[in-house]
């Protein structure tokens, strides 16, 4: 059975639609109209291993806020969706990813509790269109709308760039070892639920 989900979410801020599949190849087609926001997207696709198409038409006129956001909502709204079965998962991943100059680190666990700790600092207010203020907020909208606890953490680094892209990677690293499949078959809860 695939694992998959498609959603398209209008509002008067942002028109996204949205294919995901988490049995994938790393194949991503993005355009949210901004330029370090998709290579993130795309990073994030493929080191996790998840097929992903995604437009969004936000209100770039004010800012990137919106946008980002959003698109934080309906990709967590996607995981969810594709995990409704969470029998036989990992559950747990983590993951250190270094980038050049900068090392970062996520941990996650598919808890069906929403949770998020996000350490980090920026030493520029953007990096290609993207706030870097933001970096938060896109993790803090997938955790509430995925009900996944995330703590993820810039552990150093100098250029914004590589520590934004490093964090991005850690968390597809250690959500793609989350959502595998175990060969127990077990739901990894003591209570018997992971809603």
């Amino acid at each position: 059975m695939k694992r998959e989900a498609k959603i398209e979410r209008k509002t008067k801020e942002t028109n996204i639609e949205l294919q995901l599949l988490l049995d994938g190849t790393g194949v991503s087609d993005i355009h949210t109209g901004i330029g370090f926001f998709d290579h993130m997207l795309a990073s994030f696709a493929m080191h996790g291993g998840f097929d992903l198409s995604l437009r969004c038409d936000g209100d770039l006129a004010v800012d990137c806020h919106h946008t980002i956001e959003d698109v934080g909502i309906v990709l967590g709204t996607a995981f969810g969706d594709a995990l409704r079965d969470k029998t036989g998962l990992q559950r747990y991943g983590s993951s250190f990813i270094p980038m050049d100059e900068a090392l970062a680190s996520c941990h996650v666990d598919l808890s069906g509790r929403p949770f998020l700790v996000c350490r980090s600092r920026f030493s520029t207010e953007s990096v290609g269109g993207m706030d870097t203020c933001m970096v938060k907020e896109f993790f803090y909208a997938f955790s509430v709308n995925s009900k996944t606890t995330i703590h993820i953490e810039l552990l150093y680094g100098e250029n914004d760039h590589h520590s934004i892209e490093a964090m991005f990677k850690a968390f597809a690293h250690a959500l793609r070892i989350a959502v595998k499949r175990s060969d127990t078959g077990v739901l990894l809860s003591t209570k018997g639920d992971l809603g």
